[in-house]
């Protein structure tokens, strides 16, 4: 189906661009990603920002005698850094609230919401997000109570580090305009209770919207402004493109007012949120491109299940830290089914966040269904997250052509808790990389940003190393599925480019393709594991121009 708003035809071809028009990169090493070229001494590009040429320094400079040039010095250069899986918006207004991210213990939560809410107006609720019981002593859910003390009067609401569950005060819950006691629980959600039936001030995936239906309303401006600062921050990490999961038609409206005024310094895959408007739009006018090349929608994401760490993933068996309970499907299967028909039929890519081995397996049997005949073709449809999946369910990644999305920071949050959740069999098909891997699965890499760093660089650390930043476990937990340095790249580049079907254009320093890249201070591909979360960002690039320059 043909993008609509395509305002711009591609660049000419590259071997038709004058030589006065090109500029010239030099670095002590650049990785280009093209097998029959991996490692080059310069690029070219023309004014366009496509590549001309990879090569030699001594051959470009002979070939584009008046290019400009730039010298990298000792640095690598790498092929730009795509984030299979993010949420822009979400970033912006993480960094536009109180930030609770490695928080040891409830009473640090508090220090750091008064500290925060010193630069509230009054009235304002106070926001925050990051907050993970499993850092805790204890590691048991927090209450209302908790806060109540510091903040008897002024609302709460924290949402959890996975984005799955909120935490509120009792001021927050007196705004609810629902009686939230007893037994009866949301469709896909869960709202936690004491024994006399009152809610304790958690509320797990659907449930959260009982809240969030009282929260003020971000206007406009304070939108543009998280937006830009989630803008900021990606590329001063050395991204170059985001695959932004769950965007909204309002959503698409500011980043195409962005990409209008030429304030997008990377490129944004976006996804729709589900079954709404935004998927209306593209039904009835097809796959939606800036003619920048800044901003596309031609898929969908749709929910399946929760999060593993508010027992809220879908598994086929009981929970092993808490027996009779099995996770929540977000998404009733049959509105899931005609969802990913519906895009079917639309010629829309979907996406589907499965975490628990049960969401996985509906995620498998829908497209499986929906697909038909089809399966062996090129559609690239996306399972998003793939955390747990069940023995049996692997090879059917591979014989479904579905991609695995995947985060591996996900994998060293995870680790210290998960084998307590799902117990030691089910981990046989957790964050399961190699397996998949070998089956012929495609991998794109991401962070699901903000439940993880923005940073990509934490993202290449944990795919090959398995460990936390001190390097524990040592070798790396469950170490069979950690990745080469080469396949960790990979999934952050060529893998995120094939996902949302921008392979033929980024991922890759080859003639023809975007000059997307970054300039770091160390060769990932050669570095000490250890020192690769801590590799310099010197440069990020994007249509051959800077975007990010280090101080």
């Amino acid at each position: 189906m043909r993008p609509f708003s395509l305002l711009i035809p591609l660049a000419a071809a590259c071997g038709l661009a004058h030589a006065q028009d090109a500029t010239l990169l030099v670095a002590s090493r650049i990785h280009t990603g093209d097998p029959d070229q991996p490692v080059v001494e310069a690029i070219a590009w023309d004014a366009s920002g496509r590549v001309l040429a990879a090569g030699t320094a001594k051959e470009l400079a002979l070939r584009f005698p008046d290019a400009g040039r730039h010298d990298a010095g000792d640095a690598t250069v790498v092929p730009g850094l795509v984030d299979a899986h993010a949420h822009l918006m979400n970033l912006g207004y993480a960094l536009l609230s109180a930030d609770l991210v490695d928080a040891a213990s409830k009473e640090e939560v508090i220090a750091r919401l008064q500290a925060f809410e010193a630069t509230l107006p009054e009235g304002a609720w106070l926001l925050g997000r990051g907050w993970d019981q499993n850092d805790w002593p204890g590691k048991a859910f927090p209450t209302a109570a908790d806060l109540d003390a510091a903040f008897p009067d002024r609302p709460v609401w924290l949402e959890r580090i996975d984005g799955h569950a909120g935490w509120a005060n009792s001021a927050a819950l007196r705004a609810v305009d629902k009686d939230l006691s007893g037994t009866w629980q949301p469709e896909g959600g869960r709202i936690l209770r004491d024994d006399a039936g009152q809610a304790t001030g958690v509320f797990i995936d659907t449930a959260a919207r009982l809240v969030d239906a009282v929260m003020p309303r971000p206007d406009d401006a304070l939108r543009a402004e998280a937006l830009a600062r989630a803008l900021e921050a990606a590329v001063a990490h050395g991204l170059t493109g985001v695959h932004d999961m769950g965007v909204s038609l309002d959503d698409l409206r500011l980043m195409r007012r962005f990409a209008d005024a030429g304030r997008l310094p990377l490129r944004i895959s976006a996804y729709a949120n589900g079954d709404a408007a935004a998927l209306d739009v593209l039904c009835a006018m097809g796959p939606y491109e800036h003619g920048s090349g800044r901003l596309a929608m031609r898929g969908v994401k749709f929910y399946v299940d929760g999060a593993l760490g508010s027992r809220g993933a879908a598994l086929i068996e009981d929970y092993s830290d808490e027996p009779g309970h099995r996770g929540l499907l977000v998404t009733e299967p049959a509105a899931y089914a005609a969802g990913v028909a519906k895009a079917r039929d639309c010629g829309i890519q979907p996406a589907s966040h499965a975490i628990g081995d049960r969401g996985n397996r509906i995620v498998l049997d829908t497209y499986a269904a929906a697909l038909g005949d089809r399966a062996g073709g090129d559609h690239r449809w996306r399972v998003e997250h793939a955390q747990v999946v069940h023995r049996d369910d692997l090879p059917r990644f591979a014989s479904l052509k579905v991609i695995a999305s995947m985060q591996p920071t996900h994998a060293t949050s995870d680790m210290p808790w998960a084998e307590a959740r799902i117990g030691r069999e089910r981990l046989y098909g957790a964050y399961a990389w190699q397996r998949l891997h070998a089956l012929g699965v495609p991998l794109a890499l991401g962070s699901d940003f903000p439940v993880e760093s923005v940073d990509p660089r934490l993202g290449l650390y944990s795919a090959v190393t398995r460990a936390d930043r001190e390097g524990e476990p040592s070798g790396g937990w469950l170490p069979d599925q950690r990745l080469s340095p080469d396949q960790a790249l990979a999934g952050f580049t060529a893998g995120a480019a094939f996902a949302s079907f921008d392979d033929a254009d980024i991922g890759r320093l080859a003639p023809g393709f975007r000059a997307d890249f970054v300039v770091l201070d160390a060769d990932p591909l050669a570095v000490d594991a250890a020192r690769l979360p801590e590799m310099k960002v010197i440069s990020t690039w994007v249509d051959g121009k800077p975007v990010f320059t280090a101080d």
